[in-house]
């Protein structure tokens, strides 16, 4: 420390290059190395011990470091390798709160001192601590032999140096656990995902006459949509679709409810408003007191009567494209299901003629939103009109073809942004 000090430009390129390394270091045991490796060029730094008393009950400190050890452990992965102490001259600095400056060590060590391993044969020692919350929680002791000093006016920019590297370390502890934990949750709701995900039809039914094609697609890693088949008596089939309020894992696990709730009564397939009724009876009751709901269509198709039975739970209208125009299957619509137990849901009845087109989809088509431009706050919606216009640009193809259309002119129109809904799509065509 007694060397002459550098030039300002010679110091400024030091630490420029510091900087420069530290930036990219995600490992705070790699960050010490690298920083303390080129601060050292500017000031000669042989020998020190540093102390922490972070989740350590008092009087109690730990020794983290040394250049007296013998052997090296790593502070964050090896701490209960490391020695734990109490007392002593090092205890005092652990729990000043405040920086220390010694210059007669050897006169206050004493033999018995439990840090005399770590302080005997020096002169004079600088304390610098590394605050959290106005506690100096680890303490970094720059330690001088009887031959070297250390020039006084620089222990104020050796104090704030250290203590803003204290704080940069813990924020980078901090990140690399709030990344862990990250990993672990998104792990975890790719599971749920997979579980939800699960609970949709493994494959599309066969129905005589009806061609049958649908697209899910979640906004995170599970979803709030759903969408199920029953087969029903004498042919009929149960076609049912239904959008959770809200996203992700809340929605999911409301999903999974009303997936289970629907299999799990058998005959309550029919009448249509029968399935509402119940379903919005028990979420009520049990499951969406917290606010949540669930909108639904729920339609019995008679493909040999050519006839769609069906009643609404606030759920977006289908659309019905038939000989060039849209019809709207929007009739006797009910409050979403979980909102009032003792809703009543009315029913309403279409024909199917050749040709007809019907769609059901959830919100998240309809409200997918094209990228902003310029400093316009409002947002265009992709909407029913252009949804509409597509059904009748989509007559004479398949189902599968018809969905294709529709969920590719939903990526163009958001520019391929990632979904901010949940998007369904369940297209039949009759033969």
């Amino acid at each position: 420390m007694t060397r002459p000090r550098r030039t300002w430009q010679e110091e400024l390129a030091i630490i420029d290059r510091t900087m420069k390394a530290i930036s990219g270091v995600t490992d705070p045991e790699e960050l010490v190395e690298v920083y303390w490796t080129n601060v050292g060029e500017m000031i000669e730094i042989g020998d020190y011990v540093a102390v922490s008393r972070r989740n350590v009950e008092p009087p109690y400190y730990i020794v983290t470091r040394s250049s007296r050890f013998a052997e090296y452990f790593n502070p964050w992965t090896q701490r209960d390798r490391l020695p734990r102490l109490t007392g002593g001259l090092l205890g005092e600095i652990a729990y000043a709160n405040a920086p220390v400056l010694i210059d007669d060590l050897p006169a206050r060590l004493r033999h018995d001192d439990p840090g005399h391993f770590y302080l005997e044969g020096f002169q004079s020692l600088v304390a610098l601590p590394h605050y959290d919350y106005g506690e100096s929680v680890n303490v970094t002791v720059l330690l001088l032999p009887h031959e070297s000093s250390i020039e006084k006016s620089m222990i104020p920019m050796l104090h704030w140096q250290s203590g803003l590297f204290g704080r940069g370390t813990q924020n980078l502890v901090l990140r690399n656990q709030l990344a862990d934990a990250l990993a672990a949750l998104d792990r975890e709701l790719q599971v749920v995902g997979q579980i939800q995900r699960s609970l949709l039809p493994s494959k599309l039914p066969t129905i005589p006459g009806i061609d049958l094609a649908a697209h899910y697609v979640t906004s995170a890693r599970a979803g709030g949509d759903y969408y199920d088949f029953f087969p029903l008596d004498g042919g009929a089939w149960g076609v049912f679709i239904a959008d959770v309020s809200g996203h992700g894992t809340p929605a999911a696990v409301i999903m999974a409810i009303t997936h289970a709730l629907a299999h799990g009564r058998p005959g309550a397939h029919t009448p249509p408003g029968a399935l509402l009724t119940y379903l919005n009876e028990q979420l009520a009751r049990t499951y969406t007191r917290n606010g949540a709901f669930v909108t639904a269509f729920y339609a019995v198709l008679d493909p040999v009567a050519h006839t769609l039975a069906y009643a609404t739970a606030g759920h977006n209208p289908p659309r019905l494209a038939r000989a060039g125009r849209v019809l709207s299957l929007g009739e006797g619509a009910g409050l979403p299901l979980g909102l009032i137990a003792d809703e009543a849901y009315v029913e309403s009845k279409v024909s199917l003629e050749s040709r007809d087109l019907l769609l059901l989809y959830t919100d998240g088509i309809t409200e997918a939103m094209a990228p902003q431009t310029g400093t316009d706050t409002a947002r265009e919606l992709f909407g029913v009109e252009r949804l509409d216009k597509l059904l009748l640009e989509c007559e004479g193809r398949s189902a599968a073809e018809s969905v294709e259309c529709i969920r590719t002119a939903v990526a163009a129109f958001t520019v391929n942004g990632p979904p901010k809904d949940d998007q369904t799509l369940i297209a039949m065509r009759q033969a």
